[in-house]
This record gives structure tokens, C-alpha cells and sequence, in this order.
């Protein structure tokens, strides 16, 4: 019984996984082409840099590791997809940030949203208010992002989320090639 249990388990993982990676590839495709080439990596965030974006966002990555999508057409980079998690209030929020090759943010989304409340994070229009920044914008929420009335706690989350990822990824490029 213990076997049958672990057995459907793992096969739920599985599922769970290809579904929030084929949304990431889906979502690179729409925005870049259906011709675009691209390799995924499991990035192990170095503990001094990690701790050093942390104490300057004032919030902690979820692990230690990020999923990063590099992306190419040919010979020619055309930017990066970065796919991370962030606490709600219990539950963690899977999003992806994709970056253009001048590694300004050229999309945002909530890949995956578990909490009961705060869903509408997941807007297109409120993932808008992210294109174009980098890590050197504001991202403060009431002034450069939007507040939404009951999704206080995933808003200001997934805002510092994304300011992690905007600010990690100029430091690691060279690290990814």
C-alpha cells in the first residue's frame, strides 16, 4: 500500500512539474516566437549573493536554487526567463519573470497561485506594471506598483520577487552563458 502511495505521489510531482514548465516555454514562445531556441538551467544562487539581494529587498528567496530559461534565436540572445517562488501568506506563488536581452523585463506572470485569496496578482494587467523595469527601478507598491484590496500580503510579495529576480540576473549573466 505504502508502494501504491509513493508511486502516485511521484507521478503527481511529475505532472505538476511538466505543467509549470510547459507554461514557462509556452509563455516564452508567445512573447519571443515559436522559433526561438532555448536551454534551461537549475541556477544555484551563491550564498553571498543571495544573502546580499535579500537584506536589500527585505525578503528571502524561497531556495537556494532558480530555474532560468536562456533564450536565443540562432546565434543571437534575446533574453532570459526566470521562474521563482514567493510566500503568500502560507502558500508559495510560482511566477516567472522574463527578461529582454537588454535585461529589462519584458513579462511577468503567476504561473501558479495556491492561496484561497490575493488570485488577482495573476492579472495581466497588474503583471503589466512591470515591463520595462530593471534592478535599478522602484517597485514600490502604492506608488511605482498597484495596490489591489484584498491581495495586500501577494501583492507586496510577488513585487519583491520580482525586484530579486530583476536585480539578480545582471550579476549572474556572465555565470549562465
Amino acid at each position: 500500500m505504502i508502494k501504491i502511495l509513493l508511486l502516485l505521489n511521484f507521478i503527481v510531482i511529475l505532472t505538476f512539474a511538466n505543467d509549470i514548465r510547459n507554461h514557462t516555454e509556452e509563455s516564452i514562445e508567445k512573447l519571443f516566437g515559436g522559433d526561438v531556441e532555448y536551454e534551461m538551467i537549475k541556477f544555484h544562487i551563491p550564498a553571498d549573493l543571495k544573502s546580499s539581494i535579500e537584506n536589500e529587498v527585505k525578503q528571502k528567496f524561497f531556495a537556494d536554487e532558480i530555474y532560468i530559461w536562456k533564450i536565443k534565436q540562432g546565434n543571437n540572445l534575446k533574453g532570459y526567463a526566470l521562474l521563482d517562488n514567493v510566500y503568500g501568506k502560507s502558500m508559495p506563488i510560482t511566477f516567472l519573470v522574463i527578461f529582454d536581452k537588454e535585461l529589462k523585463i519584458a513579462n511577468s506572470s503567476i504561473v501558479k497561485y495556491r492561496e484561497p485569496y490575493g488570485g488577482a496578482v495573476g492579472n495581466e494587467s497588474w503583471n503589466a506594471q512591470f515591463k520595462g523595469k530593471n534592478g535599478n527601478s522602484n517597485y514600490n507598491v502604492g506608488s511605482d506598483i498597484s495596490a489591489i484590496s484584498g491581495a495586500t500580503i501577494s501583492v507586496h510579495s510577488v513585487s519583491k520577487g520580482v525586484r530579486k529576480l530583476a536585480l539578480l540576473l545582471p550579476k549572474i549573466t556572465d555565470r549562465i552563458k
